[in-house]
């Protein structure tokens, strides 16, 4: 269970949020600039609101009144980005370990071998990431990501860049993590399909306020 409450502002705009989210696959929809990457970076500890409470599981992560606040590196959210941001000079196998190698081996829920198996991504552990394709290197990402073994995943409009024949080969990917890792998911996006397609439940992102969607 993630409970929002909170106010972001910066300069003129201001992301004001009061929800639960507690499905396993939850969407976010909404324009460029609506505020939905700013969210995702309030949840992850990228940046820091200015009043409220977050909190993951029961476990504080923000509290203006108490002045507490969790970095990133002590929150266990993982976050996938449009890009997916691999480390250039590192190899496939490399890039999967990077936070994997930063945790304690008792908080290690899964292993290579089990998520390049359920990624497909096998055959690419030993080449650079800048020998991947695009759809190749999103898979890696979210392998990265779920081998944090984080209680959060966060994807920040993961498959923008690709065009639709390598999104309709990624989506199924996403379900597989659902069903098989059973981590829960907040997906941004401004694809109304995408949304249909992985969500339980989906929220509207509008010029800084999210609401369900009531149609």
């Amino acid at each position: 269970m993630l409970d929002l409450n909170f106010r972001f502002n910066r300069d003129d705009f201001c992301l004001q949020v009061c929800t639960k989210i507690d499905a396993p696959i939850t969407g976010i929809l909404g324009a460029s600039g609506s505020g939905k990457s700013t969210l995702l970076a309030v949840i992850a500890g990228l940046l820091k609101p200015q009043e409220g409470e977050i909190s993951l599981d029961n476990q504080i992560l923000f509290d203006a009144k108490k002045n507490l606040w969790v970095p990133p590196h002590k929150r266990r959210i993982g976050l996938v980005f449009q890009d997916g941001q691999l480390l250039p000079h590192l190899s496939v196998r490399n890039n999967l370990l990077y936070g994997y190698r930063n945790i304690a081996a008792e908080q290690r829920h899964f292993s290579l071998d089990e998520i390049a198996t359920l990624l497909e991504i096998e055959h690419l552990l030993e080449r650079k990431s800048t020998a991947l394709s695009g759809g190749e290197k999103q898979r890696v990402a979210l392998g990265r990501a779920v081998l944090y073994s984080p209680s959060l995943l966060l994807m920040d409009e993961p498959l923008s860049s690709l065009d639709e024949r390598l999104k309709n080969q990624i989506l199924p990917f996403f379900l597989r993590i659902k069903s098989e890792c059973k981590i829960p998911m907040i997906y941004v996006t401004h694809s109304p399909r995408e949304i249909e397609f992985l969500t339980d439940k989906h929220l509207i992102m509008s010029n800084g306020d999210l609401q369900e969607d009531l149609r």
